[in-house]
Parts: structure tokens; sequence; C-alpha cells
């Protein structure tokens, strides 16, 4: 700010402009942010400085409290060093931690950036509940597994109310209604307490192992097998059933195969799966399907799911296919599974579960 405007403070906790060589000392950063709060609330702009970090909002509220007026010749002095300033950001940065860590996403290892939330987690200023925010509603459900049921009331009071939703359909039934009741006892909590109690399971969730796979082991050797020979699948399968036979049950719900299509494949997606797959390997597998017993009733599953007039095609060239080789018949059932499986992947369609 220029030497011509710059200002003191008068008794009442007013700003007095002053001008020449014998002017007090210019206005504070602080001071001038009271400033432009102040007069874009009294404008009615949508401001919201609950983004800030707590101690910068708090040094904000502590200096428009000591203030009383200022004026005009100030006002416009201090507007127009903001604007220019802000005509001059050619970059701007996330606030918080948490804001960096998501823009860092995808470009630094899970490793660093846990161990980047345990450097900052005992910072005074830093928000715990910010970082508890982030956390997926599985990993705060774990954290609160052996927590009280007060600490989850809290949890549930700070955590957005859709996050806390989801959550609470993570506790166990009882504790959920226990947990449900003891929100309402929260109201004289001091925000000291709230805070260490998220200080707490900040440090909880944080410390708990970076995992390696983000999918659990039975999943990946079920996608494995769901593309490996049937004579390799069942081999392995009754070794694994042998050896652990609750991991052999994971296995086995993650496994699609092309004996599965009618308990899983709703009908209203066949067609959806039909028109990404060239029409002689469908032939070929629905062909090979129709001579197995095992398999039969997943090719009247699709059969019975499309049009008329492209079974009647259908049932027709498979009527006139010839004898199929099991290494031809394998490898096209094998391409209708995957075609199902990217369709998956992709969220076109939604497999039916055992339990649905």
């Amino acid at each position: 700010m220029s030497p011509a405007m710059l200002t003191r403070m008068a008794p009442d906790g007013s700003y007095l402009t002053a001008y020449g060589d014998a002017a007090p000392p210019a206005i504070r950063p602080r001071e001038k942010a009271a400033i432009i709060v102040r007069l874009l609330v009294s404008e009615g702009s949508p401001l919201k400085i609950s983004g800030l970090p707590e101690d910068m909002q708090s040094a904000i509220a502590q200096q428009i409290a000591k203030m009383r007026r200022v004026d005009r010749a100030t006002l416009q002095a201090v507007v127009a060093e903001f604007l220019a300033e802000m005509d001059e950001v050619g970059l701007s940065f996330p606030g918080g931690i948490e804001g960096a860590l998501a823009m860092m996403d995808g470009h630094m290892s899970a490793g660093a950036a846990s161990r980047v939330r345990r450097m900052t987690g005992s910072s005074s200023t830093a928000d715990p509940w910010e970082r508890l925010t982030s956390v997926s509603v599985d990993v705060l459900a774990t954290a609160l597994a052996e927590e009280s049921i007060e600490v989850a009331a809290v949890a549930l009071s700070k955590l957005p109310i859709r996050k806390a939703a989801e959550l609470l359909g993570k506790l166990p039934g009882e504790k959920a209604r226990a947990v449900a009741y003891a929100v309402s006892l929260t109201g004289n909590i001091d925000p000291d307490t709230v805070r260490r109690i998220g200080l707490s399971l900040a440090t909880q969730v944080d410390s708990q192992p970076v995992k390696a796979f983000d999918v659990d082991a039975g999943a990946r050797v079920g996608a494995i097998l769901n593309i490996a020979a049937a004579l390799t699948r069942d081999d392995v399968l009754k070794s694994l059933q042998e050896t652990d036979a609750e991991f052999a049950q994971s296995v086995r719900k993650a496994i699609f195969t092309f004996e599965h299509i009618k308990a899983k494949l709703a009908p209203r997606d066949v067609p959806k799966v039909v028109r990404i797959i060239d029409q002689p390997v469908l032939v070929t597998a629905l062909a090979a399907a129709m001579k197995n017993p095992e398999q039969e009733p997943c090719a009247d599953h699709i059969l019975a799911n499309l049009s008329q007039r492209m079974t009647q095609s259908l049932r027709e060239e498979i009527a006139g296919r010839g004898k199929i080789r099991e290494k031809d018949a394998e490898e096209a059932m094998s391409i209708v599974v995957t075609a199902i499986r990217q369709l998956e992947g992709a969220g076109e369609i939604v497999l039916v579960t055992p339990e649905e």
C-alpha cells in the first residue's frame, strides 16, 4: 500500500486515513483480510471461510471483533489492493493437507501419503475431522469397532450426514441403536474433547498398514481361475477345498464361468452382452453348450431373452453347426464370459449375487 494510504487506529477502534511522510505504519494483512470479509458479508456475497484452516478462521474473527469503523478512503485502498493481487494470481494451491494429497492422488505412493498424514496429524492447526471425512466408510467402521459408544456418537455428529448414515449402517444393530441415542447426549461436549477424539481416530486410521492390493485374495484367485482352463480350475478348487475350505468358498464366490450365466446374468442384460460378441463366436459357444447338460440351461437363458427373430436365426445356425473341437468351444465360451465381465467393469450391467 502506498504511503498516501497509510492508516492509524483511533482510541475507539476505528481507522483514520493519514497522509504525508509522518503517517503511522500501514494497515496489517490481518486487518485487510478482516475488512474484505466484512465488506463481502455486508454485500451478501456467498463467502465461506470454513474452507480455511481453523486457526485462520479464528484469527479473522478475533480481528473483526477488535475493529469498529473504517473510513471510505481506507476501504477503497484495501479493495483496490485486493483486486490487484487477485489479478496477479497465476496459480493457486488447495488448502489443507487433505487438499494437497487429493491433488497429488495418483502421483505419489500410498505409503508417502500416509507418512505425510502422520507427520501433520499432531499439528496444533490441523483439523483431524477434515482427514476423517476423506476416509472410506469401511475403514472408519473398523476404527470404531473397538471404540466406546460415546466416541462413535461424536464421530457420527462430526461427519457429513450421508457418510454418517453409511457408517451407522456398518455398525452391529445393538451398537448402532446405542450410538444413535448417544448422539442426543453430545450437545455439551467441549470442542477440545471433540478435537482429541478426532486426533485419536485419525492416528488410528493412519497407523493401519497400507495394503499392497485393493482386492482381497479370494477375488484375485477367482479372477485368475475365470480364464483358466476348466480342468485347471477344477483341480485348483479341489486342492483349495482340502487345504482351506473357507478360502476356497471365497474363491468360488468370485468365479464367473459360462455355467454361472443363468444364475448371475439378469435377463434384461442378455441383449447388451450379445451385441458385443461376434455372431460366429456366440454360435460356437451356444452350440457347444447345448450338448453339455450343465451348460445347456445357460444357453437356453441367453436364447430366451433375445428377440424372437434373433433367437430363430441363432437356432438355425446352431443346428447347422458341425462338430466343435473342445478347444474352440472353451475359447468361445471364454470370450462370452470376458464380454460379460467387461460390461460389468464398465458399470453397464450388474451381476446378480447368490443372496439376491
